[in-house]
């Protein structure tokens, strides 16, 4: 099988330098390896993935000189996919519903904190993890949860997951070909939410099934996502999914050291183009001339 890789960008604004050093990226390493590279648009947001973000990524994408294979996967269209995986996980016995808030969660870690004095441990993004208040609810607390009407997010049981899955590892690669196993960690995360209260999945939930759904064979990304790699080692896992290679690039960062970011308002790649830079100046600019 022919190598594939994807670049999926979140439509919730325009792209900046640092998604253009990935997609260039994964167009370089595609070419490397003999393969593709598909574009998905992960508009699981459905508040801010407008039609316009939409269509300024493919506008981005194209000024730079990619192309990819239509049509392009919108995970908006497969919602009923992720809410089978979900449904397929509480089957088992893995998911359990909560309504807490986020306000609540961060006064228990507040109040725990400040009665002990000690510091609630910590997801690698640095969230305190969940805990547990739902998790610990008696079936009848449960079903009442669910019957009260109002959403509730669905949190994985980590503890019941990692049982079932047993140990997990995911497969690192570079450009070069050469790969390597790494052992993961998911329980670092906690119970993170796999279905959200506002939309029927999640990003970590998503990604496993479009990479399986799509064939991706080889997965390009930022290193902020690595850690989350083993959430998705033990989803596929659990799925029995193919799973793909991993690499990791560095992040380009603003004079502060801050990784570009469009919540931080970096310069747009569009905003670039009016001030009068060009592709070849944008390629030259990120190590492809």
């Amino acid at each position: 099988m022919s190598p594939i890789l994807r670049f999926a960008p979140s439509p919730n604004g325009r792209l900046h330098l640092g998604h253009a050093y990935s997609a260039l990226l994964n167009d370089a390493v595609a070419h490397r390896l003999g393969g593709i590279w598909l574009l998905r648009i992960e508009d699981i947001d459905l508040v801010r993935a407008t039609p316009e973000n939409i269509a300024g990524i493919e506008e981005d994408l194209a000024w730079l000189g990619l192309s990819w294979p239509q049509p392009v996967r919108r995970q908006s269209g497969h919602m009923a996919e992720y809410l089978a995986g979900a449904e397929r996980l509480r089957r088992a016995g893995l998911l359990y519903p909560c309504g807490c808030s986020r306000s609540e969660i961060a006064a228990t870690v507040a109040a725990w904190e400040s009665k002990t004095g000690g510091r609630w441990p910590r997801d690698p993004d640095g969230t305190p993890l969940y805990p547990g208040t739902c998790r610990n609810l008696p079936r009848a607390g449960r079903e009442s949860l669910l019957a009260a009407g109002g959403r509730v997010a669905w949190r994985i049981d980590m503890a019941a997951a990692s049982a079932a899955a047993g140990p997990v590892s995911w497969r690192g690669f570079d450009p070069d070909g050469r790969d390597w196993s790494v052992a993961a960690r998911p329980e670092r995360w906690g119970d993170l939410v796999l279905v959200r209260k506002e939309t029927p999945t999640s990003y970590n939930l998503s990604v496993v099934l479009d990479d399986a759904a799509q064939g991706v064979t080889h997965v390009v990304r930022g290193v902020d996502l690595e850690a989350a790699t083993d959430i998705h080692a033990l989803l596929g896992r659990l799925f029995d999914l193919p799973r793909p290679l991993y690499h990791h690039h560095a992040l380009l960062t603003d004079e502060g050291g801050r990784k570009l970011s469009k919540s931080r308002s970096s310069v747009s790649l569009a905003a670039l183009r009016a001030a009068g830079e060009s592709p070849e100046d944008i390629r030259r600019r990120l190590g492809f001339g």
